[in-house]
């Protein structure tokens, strides 16, 4: 083999080990900084659903340092031209500031308030747990804009998925349900 060749085939190893050793912090930075989260704006001091700019924050990682920007907030459009000092909040604290944390968090050791079973721990793929509210009405906490999330924990109480769905159709459909009196169980 001539001497070229290897020296070619070298130089394209240690190129693709190059790659990917700055192609890792960027995926590892796209992964920190992916998802809706939850901070507080300092110019109002109150809560505000944000998202980082994750893909850019990757790229930024696999060149130097990732940059780190917000790319949606639920002030903007009127306040688009904010410094976003909240990012301070993200950098310190990437995963505590996710909603999803934020609500497995509020979820946690909690039971459902009509059938009294455990909330496991939330899954991405499973179905969602539920919520109900002071008019007695139960929904999704997707479903609610993130920035009222503290809030609605405060006044409302855990459902679960099957329960959420039995109570929806019961408010629904009232006419397709019937209530019948718990019977005693007989002992044999």
């Amino acid at each position: 083999m001539p001497i070229s060749v290897i020296i070619v085939i070298a130089v394209l190893v240690l190129a693709a080990a190059l790659f990917v050793a700055r192609a890792i912090p960027g995926v590892r930075a796209y992964f920190n900084f992916r998802g809706k989260r939850l901070v507080t704006c300092p110019e109002t001091k109150k809560a505000v659903a944000v998202n980082v700019a994750a893909g850019e924050a990757a790229l930024g990682s696999f060149f130097n340092e990732p940059t780190l920007h917000l790319n949606q907030c639920s002030r903007w459009p009127e306040r688009q031209d904010c410094g976003q000092e909240c990012l301070q909040q993200i950098k310190a604290d990437p995963q505590n500031c996710l909603v999803w944390n934020l609500v497995s968090k509020w979820y946690e050791g909690k039971s459902c308030v009509f059938c009294r079973k455990p909330i496991g721990p939330l899954h991405h793929i499973d179905h969602a747990p539920a919520l109900l509210g002071p008019d007695f009405k139960t929904r999704e906490w997707k479903g609610i804009a993130p920035e009222q999330l503290p809030e609605v924990f405060s006044t409302h109480q855990p459902v679960c998925w099957n329960c959420h769905v039995t109570e929806s159709f019961r408010r629904l459909h009232p006419e397709l349900v019937t209530d019948r009196a718990m019977e005693a169980r007989r002992s044999m």
